[in-house]
């Protein structure tokens, strides 16, 4: 489908996963914003060659997920938001008792607050056009949890929750509001953490992906970040105008177990 003329935000894009979508909504003809916490020539320069790659325009507005007024200031500084995509997130591991309270505020914050800050701004601008698609990026552990993540899992627990009162609050209007729940997603930061578990447990590449990486996973593969991107332009669709408020897993079967 075309997406022309519709301009999509993308929280956390300048690489990962962020970035996968806004080039899958780039291909679709979507005018594209990226963002991330920092503002260097390469961020603005990854814009400019993704709008030139796919022809439309695109980006890049540096604002700290973090901070409220930043995250507000983001949608208005786009100016319009028909697409909006949560994606920003970071995370930390350690167990309840000792988890840093910095830590848990700064995941609390980026991971879900930010999505409520985000929407908040973008909702009347989507009224006023008549249209819009909200897609959040939750995670497998939006769903389910494991040990020593405690404030990730609450934050994308937290996220899927948003995701269904911003369905509701807009069910009788052409926007939509769905949740995607990746599981592992081979990106840059996950390819460069191999080596490393490949000398920890004295295995080869392929079994350490396999057993200890994708032990969860019940394909035992990565997620790509085109898959993720190709689901959100389905989001996106006529085809999904009546898809809201769920959860959509790319989980590679994570959450069937």
């Amino acid at each position: 489908m075309s997406l022309a003329g519709k301009t999509a935000i993308i929280t956390g894009s300048n690489s990962g996963i962020g970035l996968g979508i806004a080039r899958e909504l780039a291909r679709a003809g979507a005018d594209v914003v990226l963002n991330s916490f920092t503002d260097r020539d390469e961020d603005h320069q990854l814009a400019a060659d993704l709008g030139a790659e796919f022809d439309v325009s695109a980006r890049y507005i540096g604002a700290d997920m973090s901070n409220a007024a930043a995250c507000r200031g983001l949608v208005e500084t786009a100016g319009r938001c028909d697409i909006l995509v949560n994606n920003a997130g970071i995370q930390h591991v350690a167990a309840i008792d000792a988890f840093p309270l910095d830590k848990w505020d700064a995941i609390i914050a980026i991971n879900l607050s930010s999505a409520f800050h985000t929407t908040a701004v973008a909702l009347p601008m989507m009224r006023a056009a008549g249209w819009g698609r909200i897609v959040n990026i939750a995670s497998a552990h939006g769903l389910t949890a494991s040990p020593f993540k405690s404030a990730y899992v609450a934050a994308k627990h937290g996220v899927v929750g948003l995701t269904k009162t911003t369905a509701l609050e807009t069910a009788q209007e052409a926007i939509t509001c769905n949740a995607i729940c990746p599981g592992y997603v081979l990106t840059p930061l996950v390819e460069a953490q191999i080596p490393d578990q490949m000398k920890t447990h004295n295995m080869g590449r392929d079994e350490v992906i396999a057993k200890v990486m994708l032990e969860r996973q019940p394909s035992r593969a990565f997620a790509t970040t085109e898959q993720l991107g190709g689901t959100t332009v389905f989001l996106c669709s006529d085809a999904a105008a009546q898809i809201t408020g769920t959860t959509i897993s790319v989980d590679g079967g994570w959450t069937a177990l």
